[in-house]
C-alpha cells in the first residue's frame, strides 16, 4: 500500500476517512491501537490523553469507532479519562446500520481485578451489555456484582492473557477490534505480538517527560517490532499516522 501524505483530516470528508481507516474485509480479526502522544514521547499531560488533542484528533477517534466491532479498554483508563456509556452520535449509528453493523460497538474493558462500579454509566446506560475481561482468580464478590451489568469472560486464570482476551473477542463475531488504552493494555498485546495496526496522534506539544508513554512494557522482553507506514495526514500543525505489520507465525 502507498504510503499517502495529503492535508487532512479538515481537508477531507469522512467518507475520504472511512475509506482510509476501514477495511473491505470485515471477516479478517484485526485489532488495531488509537493512541496519542507529544512530540517528546509523552501518552498524556497532567495525566489525560485528551489535554493532548484537538477537534481534528477527536473526529478521527470517533470514526475509528464507528469502523470497530468491539471498542477494547483498560479499567485504569476508564476510571481516569472518565468513560462512559458506548454510545456513539447518531449519524454514526445510521451508517453502521447502512452498512450492515449493529447501531454501537460493543465496549470491552479489561480489568484483573474487577475494580468497576457496576452502577456507573458505562453499565447502566450502554446501548449494548458490556463485557469484561478478567482472571479466573478475580474476586467473586465483585464477579457476582457485575455480572448483573456485563458479560464475565475468563481470559487467563491469574492474569488476563492478550492472545485469550483477542481470541474471546473473535469467537463472539468481534473480529475488528479497537484498542483505546491504556499503555499497559498495548504493551500486553504488543507482547503478545496481536497488535496489527497502530494509528498514533502526534501532538505539536512538549509535554516535558512526566507523562507516560504509549506503551507500558510487561515482564517479558519483547524484540522489535518492524511496522510499515500506511499514511501520515496532518491537520494544523497534529499528524494522523497509521502503521500496520505482520503478525508473527
Amino acid at each position: 500500500m502507498p504510503v499517502r501524505g495529503r492535508s487532512a483530516p479538515d481537508a477531507l470528508a469522512d467518507a475520504d476517512l472511512l475509506t482510509l481507516y476501514g477495511h473491505a474485509d470485515r471477516s479478517q480479526p484485526r485489532v488495531r491501537a488509537n493512541f496519542i502522544s507529544s512530540v517528546d514521547g509523552s501518552a498524556s499531560a497532567g495525566g489525560l490523553s485528551g489535554k493532548l488533542g484537538s477537534p481534528a484528533d477527536k473526529r478521527v477517534f470517533d470514526l475509528l469507532r464507528q469502523v470497530s466491532d468491539v471498542v477494547l479498554v483498560g479499567a485504569g483508563t476508564v476510571r481516569t479519562e472518565g468513560y462512559g456509556a458506548m454510545r456513539l452520535a447518531p449519524d454514526a449509528s445510521a451508517w453502521r446500520t447502512r452498512n450492515g453493523l449493529p447501531e454501537h460497538p460493543t465496549f470491552a474493558i479489561v480489568s484483573g481485578r474487577l475494580d468497576l462500579d457496576p452502577a456507573s454509566d458505562v453499565f447502566a446506560k450502554a446501548p449494548v451489555r458490556p463485557l469484561v475481561l478478567t482472571a479466573a482468580s478475580a474476586d467473586g464478590a465483585k464477579r457476582a456484582g457485575l455480572e448483573e451489568v456485563a458479560e464475565i469472560i475468563d481470559c487467563g486464570e491469574n492474569r488476563v492473557a492478550a492472545a485469550a482476551l483477542i481470541a474471546a473477542l473473535t469467537s463472539r463475531g468481534l473480529r475488528q477490534v479497537h484498542c483505546e488504552g491504556g499503555p499497559s493494555l498495548l504493551g500486553s498485546l504488543v507482547a503478545a505480538d496481536q497488535l496489527d495496526e497502530l494509528c498514533l496522534s502526534v501532538s505539536p506539544s512538549l509535554e516535558g517527560g512526566a507523562g507516560p508513554r504509549i506503551v507500558t512494557a510487561g515482564d517479558d522482553p519483547v524484540d522489535l517490532r518492524a511496522m510499515r507506514l500506511d499514511h501520515v495526514l496532518l491537520a494544523g500543525s497534529m499528524l494522523f499516522t497509521k502503521y500496520s505489520r505482520q503478525k508473527a507465525d
